[in-house]
């Protein structure tokens, strides 16, 4: 197959620490040519690191003939508008980074234009890809409808640590506001932005194993920036998610589930590292299988995946419908712990 061209919208620290570096491994496949950033000093400064094209315009990222996919790593509130333009430019296949969109209806728009038009459309949900985790699937037998809890652990230092041993940021984003946690507007303002910028990583896993969620029974903020959230759905499974980002190196980015006989273990590496896939344990009354590590981690295998849909040589791993269904759950998530928050005023 051709190596398929490559554009950016948004060379923030996830273009330049994460994806760039991964494209870097998969040239055979994927190559980047034109990166666009409304700070034309970035736009030029991260395309120069791969011979590539810079531009500040959106419509001329997509004019270019070059370009067969693109991915959108903007500000969250201009994804649906980017994804929606991308598709009816006719590009291949277009990957949008977490979350999907900010609202439901918008999501239900993407999907909707994504179906009429035939371009595939992949949210950058990377464990969702991972080879371990697709591997544990196929041995886990009825974990997903058996399983009656839940924990996602993702406990990092600051990602800033991480992106100066990935790449030289060009360009850093100036840091969000300071939320005022003295009224229930900012403490549910935090959590939201929390669950939505990062418990979102592991939240498609979590809807596998808890498809609806009822109620949220206890939620804190956590010092300097984190969460605790409990919550249980309608046939009383629960869940536990937690993420932290503190000052200690060492990470945890785990997701378990326990039935009455089986049970699942994922130990992920970070995302900022290219050190392979998850390692996953299934224990069933037959045994115990362990799967992993793959040299691919969750994003190498959702670009080559993106490559193989662009070439059509295979079918999207998520439908349309999950894509959507996978965001509705998380502003679910994210408001419920908010009013609870607004209500209770925690903070650990």
């Amino acid at each position: 197959m051709s190596v398929l061209g490559v554009g950016f919208i948004g060379a923030g620290p996830v273009t330049q620490a994460i994806h760039l570096p991964h494209l870097a491994g998969l040239s055979d496949r994927l190559r980047t040519v034109h990166v666009m950033d409304v700070d034309p000093g970035t736009a030029e400064a991260v395309a120069a690191r791969t011979g590539a094209r810079a531009s500040t315009s959106v419509a001329e990222l997509l004019a270019d003939p070059r370009v067969d996919v693109v991915a959108v790593c903007s500000p969250h509130s201009f994804h649906a508008e980017q994804a929606e333009a991308c598709v009816r430019a006719g590009k291949k296949a277009i990957l949008v980074e977490k979350p999907f969109a900010t609202t439901v209806g918008d999501a239900e728009r993407i999907a909707h234009v994504s179906a009429e038009a035939g371009v595939p459309v992949v949210v950058g949900a990377m464990h969702t890809y991972d080879p371990a985790y697709l591997a544990a699937a196929h041995h886990w037998n009825d974990l997903p409808a058996t399983a009656r809890h839940i924990r996602s652990v993702i406990q990092l230092p600051p990602n800033s640590r991480y992106e100066t041993l990935a790449t030289q940021l060009h360009g850093t984003p100036p840091p969000p506001p300071t939320a005022d946690l003295t009224s229930p507007d900012g403490r549910t303002a935090l959590m939201s932005g929390l669950i939505l910028g990062l418990a979102i990583h592991n939240l498609p896993l979590v809807r596998r194993f808890l498809p609806e969620v009822e109620a949220v029974d206890h939620a804190i903020l956590l010092d300097p920036a984190g969460y605790s959230v409990t919550l249980h759905g309608p046939d009383g499974r629960t869940a536990e998610l937690v993420g932290h980002i503190g000052h200690s190196w060492r990470p945890e980015w785990t997701f378990e589930a326990w039935g009455a006989d089986t049970s699942l273990h994922l130990d992920f590496t970070p995302s900022y590292v290219r050190a392979g896939s998850a390692e996953a344990t299934v224990r069933t009354p037959e045994g115990t299988r362990s799967f992993g590590p793959f040299p691919h981690n969750g994003y190498a295998a959702e670009w080559l995946h993106l490559a193989d849909l662009a070439n059509g040589v295979t079918d999207p791993l998520h439908s349309p419908k999950d894509l959507v269904e996978d965001l509705a759950y998380a502003i679910r998530l994210a408001d419920l712990a908010g009013r609870f928050l607004s209500r209770e005023g925690a903070r650990a």
